[in-house]
């Protein structure tokens, strides 16, 4: 070849298919692609991707000068168009030629000549080839009725320039024939840019035949065999084979002999595919049209004929036949191939969107695809997902194949035809080889399956007990946040404990059933209706095909519910289980809340379901909730005044609106605290240098509780006095904005006999303890020679967490908690759950019944005899460079949208940097940055912020600097913005609230589908404990192109291997200790500064003043005039209104967003429920809302 590459002009699957080729003949690939498709593996399998323009085809694939450009610019000598877009394109071809680019494919004359069906059937004509009886081009309406009546009803008007089955009509009459011509001349003008039409006689009973033939352009033509392509829906191919079966040899030969004839009359060149129609009735064959490229089902040949077509094409546009010198190849075995495309088969075959959540075939098949779990199907393009192709010594044989293979497969994340397929493979009409273009029609297919009707503020897929074991990773267990509802709810249908079911929070989805199944409901009261009749909660129901289960908005206490489904619901598992984790973006049904259009697949009630438990004792759902807690980790007189921990169990809290699946807020009393501020950690006193949390902990995040729900942080700078109990934690998910709770302080006793009580009947109530009888420490062992002090803290009835040392930050404490998990690992203990370093402490959570706190507790202090002095310690720490765009345009619309939601006059507002700068007597902005690049960042913890986000501290005492975190914090953050916190630089994983003062953006720290250079090990994140991260600064454009290409492999960092040894350390800390006193001093008095600044300007009494305004609840409700013939329309929840996009007197649809309420952490949009007009308005932008506060008055239009 005169140049050693090839640009593939497509995208999907067949550009992957040539690639794929071009990589084992050694040719250089170059892959072009668009915005949209910046993620498809043609992309990342090429050598080279260039990407040529936005989504728009027209503005990308379509566009011959970008693609002309992009080979000139990268060496490429040939170009291989794959089928579709540009493939039979004369002028493309041409502009090749005149680019001096070889067009690998037929001459432009061959294009044109075939691409035109009339003059294709003239040259058939010519050349004796049969022809079905029709006509030429015709002229007008009343031209195709006197022609239809002359061949014979049914007909079919044809586009002459259409292809794909795009631009054709069945017409059974004259009716029809005129009703559809204009459509079709309309369809060819606009799709193909000619409007020329011409009919045919339509055969019912017809197969779909066609003929590969390879020529070299001189007049040799090579028969590459027949294919069968007679199973098609609305004129697309589905399933295709070679050879096609029950054909007799005599018809075989006639049509073989019928393509090459053909091909030679026009000096055909490369691939090409001559197709006919086949009469089953009459056992006759017409003329259909000649493809001038490579075929989508051109697989099946290859498996039969043992050959590489991509292969061919290439070397003959080289120049190279030699390989059409010998006899033509002889079939061998049979090929069946299948296309999967994202479509809907039980609405029709609606083309369907979004992210494939969950990918897999087998090795034992052929698969075609540019997609892999991750990427995102969008509607710019075709809709087919891949191809699969099987290939063996009968048909039998590898139709056997393929329903294995389509068995084995498993797609999820939007709905396919997989399913469809799999009906299809076992039809009779197909098995027998008996087939027809109208054979699909017959198929049955019956999906066992749910439709979402509409999805309910937030409805999602759990299962119990949800994710564990990834704790120390920062991924949530999520799971049914009330799992005693959820759990009965299994019990009862016979079910597992925990199979997969819905939740329901707020208001409840309407789902309509395609298939028969039986239900139960549980939880919080919806209203649920099936076919409009009120159903019972704590009862299995069978619900019937055909009928709709609609539920309506919470009432009579409690804000959360559960379907549950005989069987449980398919879906797939993503870290061992099927719960939605929706802020992170993976488990459960596509990865996020249901919304309308999504389908819902059932399992077979397998041999465990049956006859469920007999009955329940239903919980009581209120608006006051007793909630039992143990006191600790973190208690008097360390962190709290005696008299704030008798304030918090005393006091009746208030659930603040803004709560949710991570975390519950709570109003209330406001602590005094035992510290000033938290050192390092922060000035606030309620700051501590990050350990794991425990779920259900109660969690001062400044002077505001929350507690922590089953989507929380594993890792958090705050301190928790208290911890939910395992039997009471149900309760969490039952709180709703407004209600009250108070705690009941229990001991470990009274907890582990709560979590002996079945859940099918009620807890127990238990007599509290008093407070002055309950320590939050379990066991204390004091310093000795270079063994710190030790503390176990007591972490609720199912976590023990292990503190070393002071309340400061030393890396020598983290090297001792590394090597403590170290021994627990090794030792593999039955129980436990997760083992989880923080800074200067280690939590074992354990099960509670294999292993209790009394064996937990000896394990630990059994682990710490074995660790000794620790007089050295050797770490493997990998160096990682990261790129960061220092002052990126993220954080910036992150502080801006802080100021306008939460508070404008923060000290760290609107410069997060010059923040930084002021608390550590930093001369200047520049002195930040040249600290942040210079330092080497040890990585000490992960999940601070969820999904492998580092915490981490400077190596370099010198480079650490330290500050305050939001209060009250950010409710969002894009996710990998970098910031410090306390003493800590933290690596958002993903998109969430936040509290680190930012100063910048880097690359993805987790992965949650791909594998690549950097993720490894089957590992989404990225990051180790102890590595030591290294910024690199980049732009933000270029952190733009990091972003897009890193997770898919196309860009690597670079990691150097090495060791961090506690003795070299401590060596590095002498040799250089009066520079770090020096820095510390500077800093120390910069800190102590500013915290003298709050106190006088009254910063910290305005941070409790946000609480209480902010956090406290809604205004108080305004007496409302509601004018004559009004409706008002209320609040389905609370929050804050964030945008108001109406005003009093406009007129608005059904449907229309009408205002933004921020709740639950999210932006939730206000529906009009009627069109109208907006006669009276009762709120106003940053307002703060209850549930049920009227906020507009509707008048009805007429």
């Amino acid at each position: 070849m005169k140049q050693d590459a090839v640009l593939v002009a497509n995208r999907g699957a067949i550009a992957t298919r040539i690639i794929r080729t071009l990589r084992r003949i050694g040719i250089r690939s170059i892959a072009v692609y668009s915005e949209a498709d910046a993620g498809s593996l043609h992309v990342s399998h090429a050598d080279k991707a260039v990407c040529i323009g936005p989504a728009a085809a027209a503005e990308s694939y379509l566009d011959i000068p970008a693609i002309i450009a992009a080979a000139k610019d990268n060496g490429a000598g040939y170009i291989h168009p794959g089928y579709g877009f540009l493939a039979e394109n004369a002028e493309f071809a041409e502009a090749c030629e005149a680019a001096g680019i070889v067009f690998v494919g037929p001459r432009p004359e061959h294009m044109r000549t075939f691409g035109l069906k009339h003059s294709a059937r003239a040259l058939a004509a010519e050349q004796g080839v049969p022809l079905a009886p029709g006509t030429g081009l015709l002229t007008d309406e009343e031209e195709a009725v006197r022609a239809a009546s002359a061949i014979g009803y049914p007909v079919i008007l044809k586009a002459t320039a259409g292809g794909g089955g795009i631009g054709m009509r069945i017409c059974e009459d004259e009716a029809a024939v005129r009703q559809g011509y204009e459509g079709v001349v309309r369809q060819g003008a606009n799709s193909f840019s000619n409007a020329g039409v011409f009919l045919e006689r339509y055969i019912a009973k017809a197969r779909h035949i066609e003929v590969q033939v390879f020529g070299d352009g001189e007049g040799r033509v090579m028969p590459l065999g027949e294919r069968d392509c007679s199973l098609q829906r609305r004129n697309q191919k589905v399933v295709e084979e070679a050879p096609a079966p029950q054909l007799f040899n005599a018809v075989r030969g006639e049509l073989i002999a019928a393509a090459v004839r053909l091909a030679q009359a026009a000096n055909y060149r490369s691939a090409g595919t001559v197709e006919f129609l086949f009469d089953t009735e009459r056992q006759e064959f017409f003329f259909l049209e000649m493809n001038t490229r490579l075929q989508v089902e051109h697989g099946v040949t290859e498996e039969v004929m043992g050959i590489d077509l991509v292969e061919w094409m290439v070397r003959g546009a080289a120049g190279d036949y030699a390989f059409m010198d010998g006899p033509a190849p002889v079939p061998s075995g049979h090929s069946v191939q299948v296309r999967l495309y994202a479509e809907d088969p039980a609405l029709d075959y609606r083309p369907t969107t979004g992210t494939l959540t969950a990918l897999h075939f087998p090795d034992t098949v052929r698969a075609e695809t540019w997609c892999e779990a991750g990427s995102t199907v969008c509607a710019w393009y075709d809709p087919m997902i891949a191809k699969l192709i099987t290939h063996a010594d009968t048909r039998e044989g590898a139709i056997a194949a393929m329903q294995r293979a389509l068995e084995e497969s498993h797609i999820e994340g939007i709905e396919t035809n997989l399913r469809w397929l799999r009906d299809v493979l076992g039809d009779d009409g197909f098995t027998s080889g008996k087939v027809t273009t109208s054979l699909l029609e017959t198929v049955a297919h019956d999906p066992q399956s749910i439709r979402v009707v509409s999805g309910g503020t937030a409805t999602t897929v759990q299962d119990w007990p949800g994710r564990e074991g990834y704790w120390a990773v920062g991924v949530p267990p999520s799971g049914p946040m009330d799992d005693r509802s959820f759990r009965i709810g299994n019990l009862l249908l016979g079910n597992a404990e925990g199979e997969p079911g819905l939740e329901v929070t707020f208001t409840g989805p309407t789902l309509l059933f395609n298939a028969d199944a039986r239900i139960c409901l549980t939880g919080a009261d919806f209203g649920a209706k099936l076919d409009g009749h009120e159903v019972a909660r704590n009862v299995p129901i069978d619900v019937a095909a055909g009928q709709t289960l609609s539920l309506g908005r919470v009432s009579g206490g409690g804000m959360r519910g559960y379907i549950l489904f005989a069987g449980g619901l398919k879906v797939p598992s993503y870290l061992g289980s099927s719960s939605t984790f929706d802020l992170g973006n993976f488990g459960g049904h596509a990865a996020r809340k249901l919304v309308a259009g999504d389908t819902l697949h059932l399992l077979e009630p397998t041999a465990i379901d049956g006859q469920g438990a007999a009955e329940v004792e239903p919980a009581t759902f209120t608006n006051h909730w007793t909630i039992r807690v143990m006191y600790g980790p973190h208690g008097a007189p360390d962190f709290f005044t005696g008299d704030d921990i008798v304030s918090i169990i005393d006091a009746e809290w208030r659930v603040h609106y803004n709560s949710n699946r991570t975390g519950v807020r709570l109003v209330g009393p406001k602590p005094e605290w035992a510290r000033n501020d938290g050192g390092e950690a922060g000035l606030h006193p309620s700051n501590i240098h990050d350990n794991p949390y425990a779920v259900g902990a109660v969690d001062f995040t400044g002077d505001m509780p929350i507690i922590l729900g089953p989507d929380g942080p594993s890792l958090g700078g705050f301190v928790c006095p208290f911890v939910v109990i395992a039997a009471d934690r149900w309760k969490i998910g039952q709180l709703s904005p407004g209600n009250k709770v108070r705690f009941v302080p229990v001991d470990i006793d009274q907890a582990e006999a709560a979590a002996r009580t079945s859940i099918m009947q009620p807890t127990p109530q238990l007599q509290a303890r008093e407070i002055a009888d309950l320590k939050p420490n379990l066991w204390e062992k004091l310093a000795e020679g270079l063994c710190p002090r030790t503390v176990y803290r007591q972490q609720g009835d199912r976590n023990i967490l292990v503190e070393y040392g002071d309340i400061v930050l030393d890396i020598e404490l983290r090297i001792r908690v590394h090597a403590l998990m170290t021994v627990l690992e090794a030792e593999a203990l039955p129980g436990v759950i997760d083992i989880v370093p923080g800074i200067r402490s280690l939590q074992l959570h354990f099960d509670g019944d294999t292993l209790d706190q009394e064996g937990a507790l000896a394990a630990l202090m059994a682990a710490e005899k074995k660790l000794g002095d620790l007089e050295d310690f050797t770490i493997a720490s990998r160096i990682v460079h990261l790129p960061l765009s220092w002052r990126d345009p993220a954080i910036t619309a992150t502080v801006e949208k802080y100021m306008a939601a939460v508070r404008d006059d923060a000290p760290w507002c609107p410069d997060n940097i010059e923040f930084i700068r002021r608390i550590n007597g930093l001369p200047d902005a520049d002195a930040v940055q040249q600290i942040v690049f210079d330092a080497s960042y040890l990585v000490m913890g992960l999940g601070d912020v969820y999904l492998g986000a580092p915490v981490a501290t400077p190596v370099d005492p010198r480079h650490r600097l330290v500050t305050t975190k939001y209060n009250p914090a950010r409710t969002w953050t894009p996710p990998n913005v970098v910031g410090i916190g306390g003493a800590y630089m933290c690596i958002y994983g993903m998109e969430g609230p936040g509290g680190y003062q930012l100063f910048g953006r880097t690359i993805q720290v987790w992965n949650t589908y791909r594998q690549t250079d950097a993720f490894v090990e089957g590992k989404p994140w990225l990051l180790r404990f102890f590595d030591q991260i290294r910024f690199f600064e980049v732009s933000a454009q270029e952190l733009e192109e990091w972003r897009r290409d890193f997770p898919t492999g196309r860009r690597s960092i670079e990691v150097e291997h090495s060791e961090f040894r506690l003795a070299d350390y401590r060596a590095f800390l002498r040799a250089n200790a009066c520079e770090i006193e020096e820095f510390q001093n500077t800093r120390q008095a910069a800190f102590d500064a500013e915290r003298a600044h709050w106190q006088e300007s009254g910063e910290f009494d305005r941070v409790s003043e946000l609480i209480e305004d902010v956090d406290g609840g809604a205004l108080a409700e305004p007496a409302i005039e509601v004018p004559e013939g009004a409706q008002i329309v209320e609040a389905p929840f609370g929050g804050i209104v964030w945008k108001l996009l109406v005003s009093e007197g406009d007129e608005v649809e059904a449907g229309e967003t009408v205002a933004v309420i921020e709740a639950m952490k999210m932006e939730c949009p206000l529906e009009s429920p009627e069109a109208g007009r907006v006669s009276a308005l009762y709120m106003q932008e940053r307002q703060s809302i209850e549930p049920g506060a009227p906020l507009m008055a509707l008048t009805r239009r007429s």
